[in-house]
């Protein structure tokens, strides 16, 4: 079993990828094992659109990135690295810090992040829902 003090390394590094996002979005949680970033707009469920996290598990730390589940173009530039951490449409898990995957994640949330701040695609994805 993977050590614990690891990831809490993992945890810190994954969540300091969403820092430069915090002042145009809000937090919804922030503890020791589990950190939520949401946009401010509001979708039809009456729900901020989720714009990503980080939670700590038992076997691996994942970091979730919804742009990339709601604009799958932004993974067609994706390393095969990086692609192999990914689990579903959204998630990358990780064991220990890899500071080149990191940084490609880093890379890829700055891009979604454009792509959340574009009121037509947000539109577009408010008409997509039910």
């Amino acid at each position: 079993m993977p050590k614990t003090d690891n990831f809490d390394k993992v945890f810190a590094k994954l969540k300091a990828i969403f820092r430069p996002y915090v002042k145009k979005m809000d937090v919804a949680a922030d503890n020791q094992t589990y950190y939520l970033l949401n946009t401010r707009h509001i979708m039809k469920n009456k729900q901020p659109l989720c714009f990503g996290g980080v939670r700590m598990g038992k076997a691996y730390v994942s970091f979730y990135l919804m742009s990339v589940y709601a604009s799958p173009d932004l993974l067609k530039s994706m390393s095969p690295d990086l692609k192999k951490r990914m689990q579903g449409k959204s998630c990358f898990n990780f064991k220990e810090v890899d500071e080149k995957l990191f940084k490609e994640l880093a890379q890829l949330t700055k891009a979604g992040a454009v792509k959340f701040s574009d009121g037509k695609f947000i539109e577009r994805l408010r008409d997509a829902q039910r």
